[in-house]
């Protein structure tokens, strides 16, 4: 039940929530509590493991409920929000220090029974010192966020991912790397470490700092960016080589998409061991130190691959494509990582789906509703408009928000 004085939003609905249908999903949210959250002072929200639809105007909460669903996984949520960001505007501590955000779940259905997960942020010190994420499971705090990807992994669609396929290399790149954090939750650890060594390294040039002491500190630098620049782009190559192998068969409604990876160490790691493909990246960084600091960044690496997607059927970039297109070819690569993640980790991830329904066709409305059925996956979806909805009416929970108010 939502605390003393806390407005009744989505508050107490469990019991006309808890209806059957089918398997519960191994990664299904039957209870989530938000504190100091976005627009929420307080929320709980019970709901029985099947699928669940937001429905409401615009600003009525319901992006802020995936945001906060997104942050039992590794990562910054599906906004990529800082931390102080978050935190609900006006929220004061009992200490009178600026409030922090929590976000705790119960999640259903894993082979060990029913599990709660915790993150947030937690002030440290007096007003005005760092800020910290902390993570609990089962009530203990743990290091670090990787291990919440033990528990659950989930996979997102947002409006701004919209124009993923006519932006910049490094969307693409985030997104490539959020699917394989689904797959593996040391991803996205491996990531941030090669992310820091770059910017350190480019430091060090841009300073004009290469001798000595520094030409230590460049070494062990780049020998961080061979070690996991190489762990970074053999694991992109992997999961790429997945999607490719369940795309070839895919067949429906929805695109059918062809995916390739582009990059130099991507195609070293197709002519030889990880090892001589490490030491390869390490020598074409110490190469390029002179050119780099002149330009910034670095020549090679991972942090320079990109993504290729083509609408199989029209033989087009899925750049070139129609609006509605692209969405429907966004969609079929979020299904499909969701079937590969459920082969390699024995369960479907949680799906996050914002304004999904907002391009599709009454056909691929419906063929949207029957694949996530099939999954078995529970899947959160939000949308302006319930008629949208109308073919999800038997197989999920359909909640209608007005001004951050649940409308029976």
């Amino acid at each position: 039940m939502a605390g003393p004085g806390a407005p009744p939003i989505l508050a107490d609905a469990a019991a006309a929530l808890r209806i059957a249908h089918g398997p519960v999903s191994a990664s299904a949210v039957t209870r989530l509590t938000v504190t100091d959250f976005r627009c929420y002072a307080r929320l709980r929200l019970e709901v029985a493991p099947a699928s669940v639809v937001l429905t409401g105007p615009n600003g009525a909460g319901k992006t802020n409920v995936l945001e906060a669903l997104s942050l039992l996984t590794p990562g910054r949520g599906l906004r990529g929000a800082r931390l102080g960001e978050i935190t609900r505007h006006g929220a004061v501590s009992a200490d009178g220090r600026a409030g922090a955000w929590a976000v705790a779940a119960t999640v259903d259905g894993g082979p060990g029974g029913p599990i709660t997960l915790g993150s947030g942020l937690e002030p440290v010190g007096a007003a005005g010192a760092p800020e910290r994420r902390v993570t609990r499971i089962n009530g203990e705090t743990v290091r670090g966020q990787a291990a919440l990807g033990a528990h659950v992994n989930a996979l997102w669609l947002t409006p701004a991912m919209d124009g993923l396929f006519r932006d910049g290399a490094s969307e693409r790149r985030r997104f490539l790397d959020r699917l394989v954090t689904t797959l593996d939750p040391d991803h996205a650890g491996r990531a941030a470490a090669y992310a820091h060594a770059l910017r350190e390294r480019a430091r060090l040039l841009r300073d004009g700092r290469g001798e000595g002491r520094a030409a230590s500190w460049l070494d062990a630098l780049e020998d961080t960016l061979a070690r996991h620049g190489v762990a970074v782009a053999a694991a992109r190559r992997d999961l790429v080589a997945r999607l490719a192998a369940v795309l070839a068969e895919a067949d429906g409604p929805f695109p059918r998409a062809t995916v390739a990876l582009e990059g130099a160490v991507e195609g070293w790691l197709g002519e030889m061991p990880a090892l001589a493909a490490e030491d390869r990246l390490r020598a074409a960084l110490a190469a390029g130190r002179r050119a780099d600091g002149e330009t910034g960044g670095a020549a090679v690496g991972p942090h320079r691959a990109d993504l290729l997607v083509c609408h199989a059927g029209r033989d087009l970039p899925a750049a070139l494509c129609s609006t509605g297109e692209q969405k429907a070819v966004l969609i079929a690569l979020i299904l499909t990582q969701a079937r590969v993640a459920t082969a390699a980790r024995g369960r479907p991830p949680l799906l996050l789906l914002d304004e999904v329904a907002a391009h599709l066709d009454a056909t691929r409305r419906a063929a949207l509703a029957e694949a996530l059925a099939a999954l078995g996956a529970q899947a959160w979806l939000t949308g302006t408009d319930a008629a949208l909805f109308s073919d999800f009416e038997d197989t999920a929970q359909i909640l209608r928000l007005v001004g951050g108010n649940l409308i029976d």
